[in-house]
């Protein structure tokens, strides 16, 4: 009977080792799965402030004027909220929130490249109860200072509120720099003020307005944000994902939190870099992308006890037999 028990031990064991363990940096920050049935096309992601644990997103096209507030414990919807006054939507691919709880929709998106003369950004003050509600929302106008184009990144500087777009382009795009104050009187022009060197689908500002996040679909860089004088400074350990197009930081700043489209999609969590207790921090010469959320301390704690337990199966199961 040895050599079956050895078999299941060794079975249990590398099913305790491949198991992904839930990130958790000491701040409840984990990873979850979006299982709202609605959101199928998660398309963007910004942690709120307001409210610790919640992170708001929306589909890509084709849903309506709505932004979802997802439980990041549980992967429930808590509240969907319907922008009035705006409008139908046509190609929303970002939200971020800013200075004063203000949540900033992005719909921004054109796949042809060049076919909308003008895009939107919404802003909405975000709900203080989450609920199911209708807020109305302010819209502005945007164009570009050198023509029409794709983008799926909106951040807006946690310090001066001002908001900035990357457009999204195969061999690389620019960070667009929009007015220090949006106007709704006429159409707000963004202007390409540094090189993005990544096929961007998300970005993100750390809380503290030190470092800018920008991801792809295999990859990510980061660069110190410097008031959107941007500096590269290296490479993300981006998780592969299926159609990987949000990113977050978490509300302390020592997280990022990756998402991607598609029913029941994961959000995944990895070390922001220079994040204290960063064992691994990516550097120019990193890694592109691992699958997986971030594994650090907690990943072993939690690996060694899933072996713990599944040797202590072994074991027990063993004594059973043997008294029968």
């Amino acid at each position: 009977m040895r050599r079956p028990f050895a078999l299941l031990a060794g079975v249990l064991l590398v099913c305790a080792l491949a198991l992904p363990a839930a990130a958790d940096g000491g701040d409840g920050v984990r990873g979850f799965t979006i299982k709202d049935p609605r959101i199928t096309e998660s398309s963007g992601l910004a942690a709120s402030r307001l409210h610790p644990g919640i992170y708001w997103t929306h589909n890509d096209s084709g849903d309506g004027p709505y932004i979802y507030a997802v439980d990041g414990s549980t992967g429930k919807t808590v509240a969907r909220v319907t922008l009035s006054g705006v409008g139908r939507p046509r190609d929303v691919e970002a939200i971020s929130i800013g200075p004063g709880n203000q949540i900033y929709v992005g719909d921004i998106g054109d796949n042809l490249g060049g076919k909308w003369p003008y895009v939107w950004i919404y802003r909405l003050p975000e709900p203080k109860k989450l609920a199911d509600r209708t807020i109305r929302a302010t819209q502005y106008v945007v164009k570009y200072s050198d023509g029409p184009r794709n983008a799926e990144s909106l951040v807006v500087d946690p310090r001066t509120g001002r908001p900035y777009i990357i457009d999204k382009n195969e061999n690389g795009g620019h960070l667009y720099e929009g007015p220090a104050r949006l106007s709704t009187s006429g159409a707000n022009i963004f202007r390409p003020v540094a090189a993005v060197d990544l096929w961007a689908t998300d970005a993100a500002i750390s809380p503290d307005g030190r470092q800018l996040a920008v991801r792809g679909y295999f990859g990510g860089i980061y660069y110190d944000w410097n008031g959107g004088r941007i500096k590269r400074k290296g490479r993300l350990d981006v998780p592969l994902q299926g159609q990987g197009e949000s990113v977050t930081y978490s509300i302390d700043g020592t997280r990022l939190l990756y998402g991607s489209e598609g029913a029941d999609s994961p959000v995944q969590v990895k070390d922001a870099p220079g994040a204290k207790g960063d064992a691994k921090s990516p550097s120019a010469s990193g890694s592109q992308g691992s699958s997986g959320s971030s594994g650090g301390s907690s990943g072993l704690k939690v690996g060694a006890l899933a072996v713990a337990a599944a040797a202590a199966a072994v074991l027990g199961l063993r004594r059973l037999l043997r008294r029968n």
